[in-house]
């Protein structure tokens, strides 16, 4: 068992993601786990305990010398991502996925929810908004309505379509782009305000996109999922 603090020094309730690594005694990481503390209060400190058995495969207990924090993202908590099995009183939960990465390419998958009861309509593409660690714009990079201007991304899901999503249903779109480095300063955006539509609560997710120095981001537009599409409709191509 090891213990950890989270202090809140914004003026405002923020929702923390802490990702531990598990490492052997060379510092080589075993495995790696996330912790979320929401709705730590402005000037608050929250204690909280991390307890992980067998981390290693050999079922050994917690060492707090093998264990390391290896990245921390906060977001306000009013628009941090729905907890599972939770719904916000929108009655829409908007998650990204993990992501996938193959030879440059990255692409991650919006998921939007009708957790609601009612049926919910929408057309067209995610509004979204780069933020750098300050939570603050990001200029110069061309948001591109579809993927298929980014290399290897395929034609993606195609113009935008209506969609209504019944209670438990869900839509999915693509965030894909390139991380190449040619001329020029990479830019990493960690953070990205998404809206399901212009005018919708806004939700902060954390993707990380090592954008490189390319310039530029493709979204494709909302379509309805299935069981077998949960992670969106464009996934990195190897040639």
């Amino acid at each position: 068992m090891v213990a950890y603090s989270v202090t809140n020094q914004e003026a405002e309730p923020f929702t923390y993601t802490i990702t531990f690594s598990f490492v052997d005694d060379q510092g080589r990481v075993l495995s790696a786990d996330e912790e979320t503390v929401a709705s730590v209060g402005a000037g608050r400190t929250v204690r909280r305990t991390l307890e992980a058995v067998g981390y290693g495969g050999g079922g050994q207990p917690l060492d707090p010398e093998h264990v390391r924090i290896t990245d921390v993202k906060s977001v306000p908590s009013d628009q941090a991502p729905a907890s599972a099995g939770s719904c916000p009183s929108s009655g829409l939960r908007l998650t990204a996925d993990d992501g996938d990465a193959a030879m440059g390419l990255r692409v991650v998958g919006l998921h939007l929810e009708n957790c609601g009861s009612r049926p919910y309509s929408l057309e067209g593409y995610p509004v979204l908004q780069l933020l750098d660690d300050e939570l603050e714009p990001v200029e110069g990079i061309d948001i591109l309505r579809g993927v298929g201007g980014i290399p290897m991304a395929g034609e993606g899901s195609g113009p935008p379509r209506p969609v209504t999503l019944r209670p438990g249903e869900s839509a999915g779109a693509t965030l894909a782009w390139r991380n190449t480095t040619q001329f020029g300063e990479a830019v990493t955006v960690p953070y990205v305000r998404v809206r399901a539509e212009s005018g919708s609560d806004p939700v902060v997710i954390a993707p990380n996109l090592d954008l490189g120095t390319t310039g530029e981001l493709g979204v494709d537009p909302w379509e309805k999922e299935t069981e077998e599409a949960a992670t969106g409709p464009v996934r990195p191509q190897s040639s």
